[in-house]
């Protein structure tokens, strides 16, 4: 029984053993390993036999990708301002046992070579440049780090700047130019709109009395083409009724002459003829008339015959 019982314990003790030599590393995780108190290997992800009392995991490192945040520290620009900066850096291990035998803590490393170097790069820097050129103190601070941390057998991937906070009077100030700024631009833009609207205003009288000078000279132009038309017709009536008139006496002419003709030369048409004769003599201013007797005794004559000859008309 006592055998038995023995047996039984020395195998438990086995099984033990070889349980505990059995090293499982779950990916994401180096196994950093010595040997007798010397470094042996890395163990990588996988099943790996290790002996016991012999073999001893050092430490367990992380090749993931980390994130390390740094807390506000306060740094001196070199115009005196003290302002508050914090960090967040990026990084992986690329090998676990330079992060484990070159550093006692790689991650305290990390940390204090950024602060330092991230003062050194400030101080050469005005607060407006360090407000303007997060972006160059980020590269700066990157490689500085990174040429650091390569002995760690550690690379930076980022180093990002969280935020920067100057002291509460400068602040005040940046609030007040900001608003002065703002201030400034919305005056611009009004007096901008201002101008716009008085141009558009002037372009459209401009276009208003264009149009207005168009009608006024289309009008007169209308105005004096119906005047010229109408002097036309007035001109044409007038021709028209010369025409009609000067047809009236052509006719009249030819119906004397067709008279004289049919009825001969008489001592009537003789008499009348002298009549207009006399008459056109007399109207002249310069014509003398020296009428013989025997003119004017004939005279009554014609009178009586020219008062005939206007009851026969």
């Amino acid at each position: 029984m006592e055998l038995v019982i023995g047996v039984l314990v020395i195998l438990f003790v086995v099984l033990v053993i070889i349980i505990s030599s059995v090293k499982v590393v779950n990916t994401g995780s180096n196994y950093v390993m010595e040997r007798f108190g010397q470094f042996y290997k890395v163990l990588e992800p996988g099943w790996h036999l290790t002996i016991p009392f012999v073999d001893f995991i050092r430490k367990k490192v992380s090749v993931k990708q980390q994130i390390l945040d740094i807390p506000p520290q306060n740094v001196i620009t070199k115009d005196n301002v003290n302002i508050s900066v914090d960090n967040v850096i990026f990084y992986q291990v690329l090998s676990a046992k330079d992060a484990v035998y070159n550093i006692e803590n790689y991650v305290q490393g990390i940390m204090y070579s950024t602060i330092t170097n991230m003062r050194n790069i400030l101080g050469d820097m005005t607060l407006d440049e360090v407000l303007a050129g997060r972006d160059l103190i980020n590269s700066k601070l990157l490689q500085i780090v990174d040429n650091v941390t390569d002995a760690y057998g550690i690379k930076l991937l980022s180093v990002e700047i969280k935020n920067i906070v100057p002291p509460s009077e400068i602040q005040q100030a940046m609030e007040k130019q900001m608003r002065a700024e703002r201030d400034k631009r919305a005056m611009i833009l009004q007096a901008e709109g201002s101008r716009q609207s008085e141009i558009e205003k002037a372009e459209g009288e401009k276009r208003s009395k264009i149009l207005a000078a168009e009608a006024e000279k289309e009008a007169n132009i209308r105005r004096a083409e119906g005047l010229k038309e109408s002097q036309l017709l007035e001109a044409e009536g007038k021709a028209k009724a010369i025409e009609k008139i000067s047809e009236a006496e052509a006719e009249a002419i030819r119906r004397v002459n067709e008279a004289i003709i049919q009825s001969g030369t008489n001592e009537t048409v003789i008499a009348l003829k002298q009549v207009e004769a006399l008459k056109e003599m007399a109207n002249n201013p310069a014509n003398k008339l020296i009428l013989p007797n025997e003119t004017l005794s004939s005279l009554g004559s014609i009178a009586a015959i020219g008062e005939m000859l206007k009851n026969n008309k």
